[in-house]
């Protein structure tokens, strides 16, 4: 039976419960009433179940689409203003032991060049993305017991938090890694990282267990369990995903919707970030041979259900996206980029021989840091380098509460002229630099509460003198 609080996966994630979702969602996607029902509920910003929102993205009446997407637009100012948050990603080893087809760190691929980093790697290749101007980083590697143990990540976190070099350092650091145990996320969270990510790929068991045919990824009770775990482990933060054109992509939108459903039912507090990348070109990958790619039109209704289905939760679009498809979506729901991204192991330090390559997949966007930011200040976004919330324990149902009720932004948008003001004086270019002052200006006269807006511009006088790392 379907059990939002059960945490047994194939009751979580059921699969006749999604099949009758979608049945109803195509049987109503049409009726006027109600959709129109759904959409004033949603107008309330505490978000509609897994059933209604499949019932939005089928929606046929343009209408209601386009109402939808004004919604979607308004919840993320209302809860998130114009804030962007950047992070990069950082590849340890693509060392891995299972066979997952649409991933080219496959064992079986034996001509990719498999790579580890070791420590004094990783300080070369965090020096490189504190040059940027980066703050947080989400650490990524393959499943390989013997290669990649879990010491080896617990070291590799504990050297990037200790490098300090000139005004940068890595303030938060996300982890990315394999389904684990309890003990495993217990060490974890000991260790100070702020979001464990992991991905379902797809939610349909049949066609996971088909996808991922050999090594550890291929028990999906154990990898759809894991978050799970890592709340008993005390990882209060989770990041969830999958990867669009593997599988139907009704089935996994509404699978998606029902797995944060179960954490918000089992623990109390959905998930942190939802990410939702598509297929993308690799090293022996070819998107062409999984049927199920999601156009551009299609994907940016998925952005805009999701926002209005799940207001509370940040949600991720990585540079596996052109620029022009990131900036549709900006507007409808997204909070968090990457920014200059490599997705292979090192490269940041220095580029990859071209015989070296271990890039995981190809890259649509592939400007620089300082592009980026200029890109986001010109589109009226606030980029924002801010870690306040980790580091002052503000995680878990204590960030839901303040997201649920409006109140982060009292803490996000002075965090994020903060951290934007330290990226302007120690990375920025003339041209972004002069764009950000205007943006900081502007956005500084916006802060409604006195005190806080003179705290504010006190902080970003002092930083301008040579001072660094304030935060609310």
């Amino acid at each position: 039976m379907y059990d939002a609080k059960s945490k047994k996966a194939e009751e979580f994630i059921h699969h006749e419960e999604i099949e009758e979702t979608i049945q109803w969602a195509m049987e109503n996607k049409s009726n006027y009433e109600l959709i129109s029902s759904i959409i004033s509920k949603a107008k309330a910003m505490k978000g509609v179940s897994h059933r209604e929102a499949a019932v939005l993205l089928e929606c046929d009446i343009e209408e209601l689409n386009q109402e939808m997407v004004r919604l979607a637009r308004a919840i993320k100012q209302k809860l998130y203003g114009n804030r962007i948050v950047i992070f990069a990603p950082l590849y340890l080893s693509n060392y891995c032991v299972n066979g997952c087809v649409y991933c080219p760190y496959h064992y079986q691929n034996k001509h990719i060049h498999r790579k580890k980093l070791t420590q004094e790697d990783i300080k070369k290749e965090v020096i490189a993305l504190q040059d940027m101007g980066h703050k947080r980083l989400a650490l990524e590697t393959g499943e390989d017991h013997v290669n990649n143990p879990l010491e080896y990540i617990l070291e590799s976190i504990k050297t990037i938090y200790s490098i300090k070099h000139k005004n940068g350092s890595i303030r938060r650091v996300n982890v990315n890694i394999a389904a684990t145990t309890v003990e495993d996320y217990i060490k974890l969270k000991d260790a100070g990282i702020g979001t464990y990510i992991l991905f379902q790929e797809t939610y349909h068991k049949d066609n996971y267990e088909t996808l991922h045919p050999k090594g550890p990824k291929h028990n999906y009770a154990w990898h759809t369990e894991a978050m799970d775990r890592a709340m008993e482990g005390g990882i209060d933060d989770v990041g969830l995903g999958v990867l669009f054109g593997l599988n139907l992509y009704r089935y996994d939108f509404v699978g998606l919707l029902m797995h944060a459903e179960h954490l918000e039912a089992a623990w109390g507090v959905g998930p942190h970030t939802i990410s939702v990348p598509r297929i993308r070109p690799a090293d022996d990958i070819d998107p062409d041979n999984f049927a199920n790619a999601v156009s551009d039109e299609i994907f940016e209704k998925i952005v805009t259900v999701l926002r209005i289905a799940v207001p509370y939760t940040g949600m991720i679009i990585s540079t596996r996206e052109s620029q022009k498809t990131r900036e549709r979506v900006l507007e409808l729901g997204i909070t968090q980029v990457s920014g200059a991204s490599r997705t292979s192991v090192g490269g940041y330090a220095e580029e990859e021989p071209e015989d070296e390559k271990s890039d995981q997949f190809d890259l649509e966007d592939r400007r620089t840091l300082d592009e980026i930011i200029n890109w986001l200040l010109e589109l009226g976004h606030i980029p924002s380098f801010c870690t306040a919330c980790y580091r002052e324990g503000r995680t878990g149902d204590r960030f839901m509460s303040l997201v649920k009720t409006g109140q982060i932004s009292n803490c996000c948008h002075p965090n994020a002229l903060i951290t934007l003001k330290e990226y302007l004086e120690d990375y920025a270019s003339e041209d972004t630099k002069a764009k950000g002052q205007k943006m900081l200006q502007k956005e500084l006269s916006g802060i409604l509460n006195e005190k806080v807006r003179k705290l504010t511009a006190e902080y970003l006088q002092k930083i301008s003198t040579g001072e660094r790392d304030f935060r609310f």
